[in-house]
C-alpha cells in the first residue's frame, strides 16, 4: 500500500511518528496524524487548510485536541451534545482529575519501551484513516494516495481528528469542493 503514497504523505506518517515519539505515547493516533498535516508546506494539503483558513487558527486547533485528549476523546461537539443532556464533561473531568491527578483520563500518552528497531504502532483510529486514505484516492480516480487523501480521510471520520477539522471549517464536503476548485482560495469562498 505505502508504494502508492506520494512523498507528501509519506512525510505525514513518519511526521506522525515522530510526534509520537516526541510525546513519549504508546501509539499513533489520528491526532498525530493531523497535527503532521498541518506541518506541511506546499502541499495539496496545505493549500486546502490553507485556502479554508485553517491554517492560520492553528493554535486554537491545537488547542482543541488537546483538550479532547484531556477529556478521554470527548471533543468539543461531544461536550455540548453532552451539556444539552444536563451533563457537564468539564465538572466530571475536574473530579477525576481531583483524584487520580491532572490528564487522567488521556488514553495512549504513557511511555513504554519497544523492542529494538521497534516503532510505535498506529493506533486502530489512525489504521483507519490510513484505509479511508486509499478509499478517497481510488474514489477520486487518483492514482497515487497524497496528503490531500489523508487530510480527507481525517475529515470523513469518524473521531475527534473529524470533528475538531470540522468545528475549524473543514468538513469533507468543503475540502472536497476545495480540492475540485484546484486549491484556490478565491474559489473556496463562495
Amino acid at each position: 500500500m505505502f508504494e502508492r503514497f506520494t512523498g507528501d504523505a509519506r512525510q505525514v506518517v513518519v511526521g506522525a511518528v515522530d510526534r509520537c515519539e516526541r510525546a513519549r505515547a504508546d501509539a499513533v493516533t489520528e491526532e498525530d496524524m493531523l497535527l503532521a498535516v498541518l506541518d506541511m508546506q506546499g502541499s495539496p494539503a496545505s493549500a486546502v487548510l490553507s485556502a479554508l483558513g485553517v491554517d492560520r487558527r492553528r493554535e486554537a486547533l491545537e488547542g482543541a485536541l488537546g483538550q479532547a485528549r484531556r477529556y478521554g476523546g470527548i471533543s468539543r461537539a461531544d461536550a455540548e451534545a453532552l451539556a444539552d443532556l444536563g451533563i457537564d464533561v468539564s465538572e466530571i473531568v475536574a473530579r477525576v482529575e481531583d483524584v487520580h491527578g491532572r490528564g487522567a483520563l488521556t488514553a495512549g500518552r504513557q511511555f513504554q519501551r519497544w523492542s529494538p528497531g521497534g516503532h510505535r504502532p498506529f493506533a486502530p483510529g489512525a489504521k483507519a484513516v490510513l484505509v479511508r486514505s486509499v478509499r478517497a484516492a481510488t474514489a477520486r480516480g487518483d492514482r497515487r494516495i497524497g496528503d490531500e487523501h489523508i487530510l480527507l480521510a481525517l475529515a470523513i471520520g469518524p473521531g475527534v481528528a473529524a470533528d475538531v477539522l470540522a468545528e475549524y471549517g473543514a468538513s469533507p464536503g468543503e475540502i472536497e469542493r476545495v480540492l475540485r476548485s484546484g486549491g484556490d482560495a478565491e474559489a473556496s469562498e463562495t
